[in-house]
């Protein structure tokens, strides 16, 4: 295993004395949440995804959601009152974020951003989020994330697969 990354994420996280833990993993391309999760022992529901999405005017955003479940895209365009809501394609999602996809963290991203969290996150005691490279999860107390990055709690997600 590599040793452990410095990232801006990281670097943000120090810098506000938030408590984390630092989890490696073998990254695998395209395996996403169920490939880390099963790496560090843990349920995919507490593993979070970063996504980075924008709105029928190109406006980005992030939205955090659990491993084991998907964005439903029509109720997070009804919340925030826009026509539409679709995932960048990975080089705009890069060049927002300042992280390669697959390694994209909310934390120290290049461009400020909307931040956009299930508010079902907020029920876990711990949750293991991207360190801003891959196969790299940070393990936090979620409520750290409210007090960082002041997200909007929404409730937007589906079972994966479903509409």
């Amino acid at each position: 295993m590599s040793k452990i990354p410095s990232t801006p994420a990281t670097r943000l996280l120090r810098a506000g004395k938030i408590e984390f833990s630092e989890h490696l993993y073998r990254y695998e391309d395209k395996g996403g949440t169920k490939i880390s999760a099963r790496e560090l022992g843990v349920d995919e529901h507490a593993v979070i995804k970063t996504l980075v999405m924008e709105d029928d005017l190109g406006q980005p955003m992030i939205v955090l959601m659990h491993g084991d479940l998907e964005v439903s895209t029509k109720s997070l365009s009804r919340v925030i009152g826009c026509k539409s809501v679709n995932p960048c394609k990975p080089a705009v999602a890069d060049k927002h974020s300042g992280y390669q996809v697959g390694g994209t963290s909310p934390f120290g991203t290049r461009k400020t951003m909307p931040v956009y969290m299930e508010q079902t996150i907020l029920e876990l005691p711990k949750i293991y989020i991207n360190g801003g490279s891959r196969g790299f999860l940070v393990g936090i107390d979620p409520r750290e994330i409210q007090e960082l990055l002041s997200p909007i709690l929404v409730q937007v997600y589906k079972k994966t697969g479903l509409e």
